[in-house]
């Protein structure tokens, strides 16, 4: 098979080192110019983590350094004329993650330092936010030049701490202090921008900056970061006929493959279907399928919120709602949403324009398969290992149609393993066995409704539909009866499957399945 000679940009968020070294570059430059030469010279930009955020930001940096000769073959090279050089301040606040107070204002005055070593200091100037102030007016009395301010992960500081009242005011007020000499200093500024993850509110982090457009839900910026379905089809065609042919699959069947595990990414309504660029690239350069993204570090905030507001695993997303409900400032969030869209574990599924109404769901594959593993340990304390075991023969078994052989399976596993507290309720294994099957990587869902009741569960593989009943403490029996009483399987005449009845009784004492019932429908 013959190698396709393409450097793939892994870990690479520097734009003259991509473009000096012919990595692959998708032309996101557009943007650039639009971005700065917009109506606002104030913007804010939220996206997920390794979305691009800060490769943007460098292309951004080397634009205004006037570097022209990076931008050939690109779009800004026929949409610029004037390449004006400016003086650039660039703050990339990843490097203060896991900090205090102190570390965190030694952390500023180290990057201060390196620019005032190009634009000097005065001796007064003792805080942080008097250096800067400082350095934007020296920086453009010396240059005659307008500055530029970029802020790369601007609340990086402040993520891992966002669930703790002691420690984010501290934080939080230190980075206000900052920023704060942002507004006074406009006459001076040619343009600010700052990216983040979250959300917080101007009032608590960037003090009376009031002047700053957040770009993050507009149409017009919805695929500046990411990879779109139109980009993967043109600028990587390449790239996927050579990783479907490593795969032994067809292009049409390797672009379904990615679609499914990494697609699903809409920031705004309309928009472009966004894939995750991070997990994109590195199957390219890997020639894999794989969870790249999630694995490359689930924050430990994600799950404490989750379990602030005791949300359930079969909770997450399918929710409509008001971007007053999700795109708010972390501080003013009263549910989980907010955190999640902005971290990127849900996001815009579809929208109701006219009410203001936004669908919010799990992205993909690799997101919704991700967090269950994240929420496993709420339900049954195993290792990693033991886990992804199981779920690879359950899933064996269940593609093969073979639910009875799946179910001993499971009742093997649950009984030989640690549970976690509050096992006396129905509910609590029904929530298991969402997490177990999502696992799986097949549609499933909870309190399905039909027109005499609720099903607890459904489960769709490509050939099957399963109609599963939960109970606890009683048997079989009783669940299959509920399900025929019900005529839950009517529901489901018409989704062209064969439809499989599944009663299960758990045993609070054994924590584990006690028995079941399996009846094989005739509806299609």
């Amino acid at each position: 098979m013959e190698d396709l000679q393409r450097l793939y940009p892994i870990g690479i968020q520097t734009f003259f080192k991509i473009r000096e070294g012919n990595f692959l570059y998708i032309d996101k430059t557009e943007y650039v110019y639009r971005m700065t030469h917009s109506a606002s010279s104030y913007l804010f930009l939220s996206r997920p983590r390794r979305f691009g955020k800060s490769l943007l930001t460098s292309t951004l940096h080397c634009y205004f350094e006037g570097r022209k000769d990076l931008f050939e073959g690109l779009a800004m090279e026929t949409l610029e004329k004037e390449w004006i050089q400016h003086p650039v301040l660039h703050f990339d606040m990843s490097t203060a993650k896991h900090v205090d107070k102190e570390q965190l204002n030694a952390e500023l005055e180290l990057k201060l330092m390196a620019y005032e070593e190009i634009y000097g200091r005065v001796e007064e100037e003792l805080y942080v936010n008097q250096r800067l102030e400082g350095l934007i007016k020296r920086a453009y009395k010396q240059t005659g030049k307008k500055v530029v301010v970029l802020i790369d992960e601007y609340d990086a500081p402040l993520l891992d701490v966002v669930h703790e009242e002691k420690n984010l005011p501290q934080l939080r007020n230190v980075m206000r202090n900052f920023y704060s000499p942002l507004k006074a200093c406009d006459p001076y500024l040619r343009f600010v921008f700052l990216t983040g993850i979250t959300k917080f509110s101007q009032l608590s982090v960037f003090s009376e900056l009031n002047n700053i457009t957040n770009v993050s839900m507009l149409p017009d910026y919805a695929a500046i970061c990411g990879i779109t379905a139109e980009e993967l089809r043109t600028q990587m065609a390449p790239d996927v006929k050579h990783l479907a042919t490593r795969l032994g699959i067809t292009a049409e069947e390797m672009l379904d493959r990615l679609k499914e595990d990494y697609d699903g990414y809409h920031f705004s309504w309309p928009s472009p279907d966004v894939f995750n660029p991070f997990s994109l690239l590195k199957a390219m350069a890997l020639g894999e399928i794989g969870s790249y993204w999630f694995e490359s570090g689930t924050p430990t905030y994600i799950i404490e919120m989750l379990r602030k507001y005791a949300v359930l695993p079969s909770e997450i997303g399918g929710e409509e709602a008001s971007p007053s409900d999700f795109n708010v400032p972390l501080e003013l969030a009263t549910n989980y949403m907010p955190l999640l869209y902005q971290a990127g574990y849900l996001t815009i599924k579809g929208a109701d324009l006219e009410f203001d109404a936004y669908m919010l769901d799990i992205p993909n594959k690799e997101v919704r398969v991700g967090l269950m593993k994240s929420l496993i340990p709420s339900y049954v304390k195993s290792d990693s290992h033991e886990v992804n075991s199981v779920v690879r023969n359950l899933a064996r078994n269940i593609v093969r149609g073979d639910m009875d052989e799946a179910l001993k399976l499971l009742q093997a596993f649950l009984s030989t393993v640690p549970y976690c507290d509050n096992t006396d309720y129905e509910g609590h294994y029904q929530q298991m066995l969402y997490v177990i099957f999502s696992l799986l990587g097949i549609y499933t869902d909870v309190e399905v409704h039909t027109l005499k009741g609720r099903v607890d569960m459904v489960l769709r593989t490509r050939t099957t539909l399963y109609l599963v009943e939960l109970k606890l403490n009683q048997n079989a029996e009783t669940a299959m009866k509920q399900i025929d009483l019900q005529q839950y399987a009517d529901r489901f005449t018409l989704c062209g499957l064969p439809v499989v009845k599944v009663a299960i009784n758990f045993s609070a004492e054994t924590r584990t399945i006690a028995d079941w019932v399996i009846s094989r429908g005739t509806y299609a």
